[in-house]
C-alpha cells in the first residue's frame, strides 16, 4: 500500500492574487496585499491597514445562484474549491462522491455572522431574524456549503486551531487517505475580514500599529510589532498517489509527513521555550522517514512578533543544528499578512510553486538586523534554488503546532 498522498489542484483567493499563478507571481515580485480597509468603518481604530482581498466577485467562479444568503467567508472557500476541482480536473460524479471528504480550517470566519444575527434579535426581538441567515452563524458552515454546492457525499470536518486549522486540516485528511477511507479530499483554510475579528485582536494589542506608530510587517526583522490582519481562502485537492496516478492527474507535489503537538506553556513568553513546534517538525521528519538535512527549504510561520518569530528561530536552529544557517528560510506573511486559519493552507499553496518552478519567495520588508533571528530569510528579493523537500511549519500562540514536509513528484514512488 501506497501511504504517500498527492496534490492535484489548487485554489487560491488571497490579497495578492487569484488563482494560483497569479498567486505565485505575486510573492515571486514580492508583491505586498496591504491597503486601507474598505469593508467597514475603520474609524474608531488606530489601525487602518489589513490584507484585504478587493474586487472580489464570487459569481465569476460559482454563477449567481444561491449566493444572496452566504457570508463572505463561504462565498469566498466556494470560490476556491471551484478553482481547486478545476486544476485538478477532478470531476465528481455519483459514483465517485462518497469517497470525496472535505477537511477545512475555519475558527474567526462566523464572527460577523454571529453579531449580526444576534444584533437583530436583541434590538428587535428573535421573532425577527432572518432564517436563512442562521446557517452563517455555526462554525462549519463553510466546509458544508463546499459538499452541498458540488455534491460531495463523503466525511465533512471543519478544524478549528487558529493559526495550525490550515496544516491541521491536511493532517486530517491525509489520515483519511492513509487509512482508504476516502479516494480524494479538498482540504483547505479560510478567513474573512471583519470588523469583529479586528476590534478584538486590536483591543488585545496584537495588531502593529495599535500603539499609533505605523503599521509595519516584517516577519524577523528587529522593528516587528505585532501582526497585520489579512484575509483568504485557499483549497488543494488530495488523492492517494495510486488513485491520482489511475486517473492521470497532473501530480504538482507529494505530501511526505506531517506531525502536530500542543506546547503547554505557550503564551507565557518568558517561559516557553518553542517545545511544541519542536516536537511537531521532529515528528513530521520522522514520519517523512528524512534526516534534517535532507530540507532544502523552510516556510515559516513568522508573523512579525517579536516571540513567535524568535521561538521558530530557536527551533531551526535546535533541530538543524549547523546547516540551520545554509537552508533559506522565509515567510509569505510579510505580503499577506496573518490570516490564522488560512494561513497554513496558503503556506502550502506557496510551496506547491516553490517545488514546480524552483523559486523562493521572499521575506520582503526586511531591513533591520536581529541578533536572536540570525537565519538565512531570503530577504526582500525571490531566489531560484532547486526544491526536493520542503518544510512547512505552523504555530499558534495558545498552544497548537504543526508540521508538514511537501516532496517533489517522481514516478519512482
Amino acid at each position: 500500500m501506497n501511504s504517500k498522498i498527492a496534490i492535484t489542484g489548487l485554489g487560491v483567493i488571497s490579497p495578492i492574487g487569484t488563482g494560483k499563478e497569479d498567486f505565485w507571481t505575486g510573492l515571486r515580485k514580492g508583491r505586498t496585499g496591504f491597503r486601507e480597509i474598505s469593508l467597514f468603518d475603520t474609524s474608531p481604530f488606530a489601525v487602518k491597514i489589513a490584507g484585504e482581498i478587493t474586487g472580489f466577485d464570487p459569481s465569476l467562479f460559482l454563477g449567481k445562484k444561491g449566493l444572496r444568503e452566504l457570508d463572505r467567508s463561504t462565498r469566498l472557500i466556494c470560490s476556491a474549491a471551484k478553482l481547486a476541482l478545476d486544476d485538478a480536473g477532478f470531476v465528481i460524479t455519483d459514483e465517485n462522491s462518497d469517497r470525496v471528504g472535505v477537511s477545512l480550517g475555519a475558527t474567526f470566519g462566523s464572527l460577523h455572522s454571529i453579531s449580526q444575527f444576534d444584533r437583530v434579535g436583541l434590538i428587535e426581538g428573535p421573532r425577527y431574524v432572518n432564517p436563512s441567515h442562521f446557517p452563517n452563524t455555526v462554525i462549519n458552515s463553510p466546509a458544508s456549503q463546499i459538499s452541498i454546492r458540488f455534491g460531495i457525499k463523503g466525511f465533512n470536518t471543519t478544524i478549528s486551531t487558529g493559526s495550525c486549522a490550515g496544516i491541521d486540516s491536511l493532517i486530517y485528511a491525509c489520515d483519511f487517505l492513509r487509512l482508504k477511507r476516502a479516494d480524494a479530499v479538498l482540504v483547505g483554510g479560510v478567513e474573512e475580514l471583519c470588523e469583529e475579528t479586528l476590534r478584538g485582536f486590536y483591543l488585545l494589542g496584537c495588531l502593529s500599529g495599535s500603539d499609533g506608530s505605523e503599521p509595519v510587517c516584517c516577519p524577523f526583522d528587529a522593528r516587528r510589532n505585532g501582526v497585520t490582519l489579512s484575509e483568504g481562502a485557499s483549497v488543494l485537492v488530495l488523492e492517494d498517489l495510486d488513485t491520482a496516478r489511475n486517473r492521470g492527474a497532473q501530480i504538482l507535489a507529494v505530501v511526505l509527513g506531517y506531525g502536530s503537538a500542543f506546547d503547554v506553556s505557550a503564551g507565557k513568553a518568558a517561559t516557553c521555550k518553542g517545545d511544541g513546534l519542536h516536537h511537531a517538525v521532529t515528528i513530521a521528519l520522522a514520519d517523512a522517514k528524512i534526516s534534517p538535512d535532507a530540507v532544502d527549504y523552510i516556510s515559516s510561520c513568522a508573523n512579525s512578533t517579536q516571540d513567535a518569530d524568535r521561538i521558530e528561530t530557536k527551533v531551526i536552529k535546535e533541530i538543524f543544528d549547523k546547516a540551520a544557517c545554509s537552508i533559506p528560510v522565509s515567510s509569505i506573511k510579510s505580503m499577506i499578512g496573518e490570516s490564522f486559519s488560512a494561513s497554513g493552507s496558503m503556506s502550502l499553496a506557496s510551496v506547491v510553486g516553490v517545488i514546480r518552478d524552483g523559486i523562493i519567495p521572499p521575506t520582503v520588508n526586511y531591513q533591520e538586523k536581529d541578533p536572536q533571528c540570525d537565519l538565512d530569510y531570503v530577504p526582500n528579493e525571490a531566489r531560484e534554488k532547486q526544491v526536493e523537500r520542503v518544510l512547512v511549519t505552523a504555530s499558534d500562540p495558545y498552544g497548537q503546532n504543526a508540521a508538514v514536509i511537501l516532496g517533489r513528484y517522481s514516478e519512482e514512488m
